[in-house]
């Protein structure tokens, strides 16, 4: 029995709105802003873009804990936000939510070209998600339309903890048979889509230009000055940096030579953990 550190990449686990469909991350943030509103509370969409990456309940917890949010809430119910009141809004925002998906269910420029790379390298996709299982079937399905099917997907409610905690990625690990975390690199546009990758002892890879933390549209991103360009990368880079991704790119198209570089790392005996 050869017990060896692995020599290749074995799986991608691939996030999903802002890393594979919905460039810029629009079809989650949107409707916080539209649920928070049935309630008479104002939330702007750079206030929804905050704690995006985690699970979709917690995420409505963290922005009511934000206190401008509490006090908004509390102007309009004589409170502050309780767990109740954050199931409330949630249970209002999953029909929204899902109602609302096709709407920015459309495939990153490049993503299919850069999965099919990685297959033929023979490299599993994984993916996993901050949407509950209810919608992820919604995004799944629409997907499959558009030509993208991933190998194993797991939901932020499929498991105990959803991220920053490791155990989606994990699941996705035992659902692929595969024998390394060291062999899986996480791709995300989120912090906690990071460190959920780095938890689990993975390569992490963060993407910069075609999620949540740009927040534009294709067309925006691709009308961006050079100067501009420059100065968001550099506030994005910045954002990141805490939670220590392993490589920064710009979107998913960047993938292969990240890949390439990976592999040739672990050739070399290096591990991600002592990174």
């Amino acid at each position: 029995m050869n017990y060896a550190n692995p020599t290749k990449l074995q799986a991608a686990i691939l996030d999903w709105a802002g890393t594979v469909v919905d460039f810029g991350s629009f079809a989650p943030t949107q409707i916080f802003v539209e649920a928070f509103a049935e309630f008479d509370v104002q939330v702007s969409i750079e206030e929804a873009r905050g704690p995006m990456g985690m699970g979709k309940w917690d995420h409505i917890r963290t922005l009511c804990d934000q206190p401008q949010v509490a006090e908004r809430y509390r102007k309009a119910f004589g409170r502050t936000p309780t767990d109740d009141d954050v199931t409330a809004i949630y249970k209002r925002f999953m029909p929204l939510q899902i109602e609302k998906i096709a709407e920015h269910s459309a495939l990153i420029p490049g993503a299919l070209e850069t999965i099919a790379n990685l297959r033929q390298q023979g490299i599993k996709i994984g993916s996993c998600s901050g949407y509950p299982k209810q919608v992820m079937d919604k995004v799944v399905e629409l997907a499959a339309t558009n030509g993208y099917v991933a190998d194993h997907v797991v939901a932020t409610d499929e498991v105990p903890n959803g991220r920053p905690w490791p155990a989606q990625a994990l699941a996705n690990v035992i659902a692929l048979g595969i024998d390394d975390v060291a062999a899986c690199v996480k791709i995300d546009d989120t912090v906690p889509g990071i460190l959920e990758g780095r938890r689990a002892g993975m390569w992490t890879v963060a993407l910069i230009c075609s999620g949540n933390a740009l927040g534009l549209d294709y067309a925006g991103y691709q009308a961006l000055g050079s100067e501009e360009l420059a100065s968001e990368r550099k506030r994005i880079h910045a954002m990141f940096e805490g939670s220590r991704p392993h490589y920064m790119i710009d979107t998913i198209t960047d993938l292969p030579e990240v890949i390439a570089d990976i592999n040739q790392r672990l050739a070399n005996g290096e591990m991600p953990q002592s990174h």
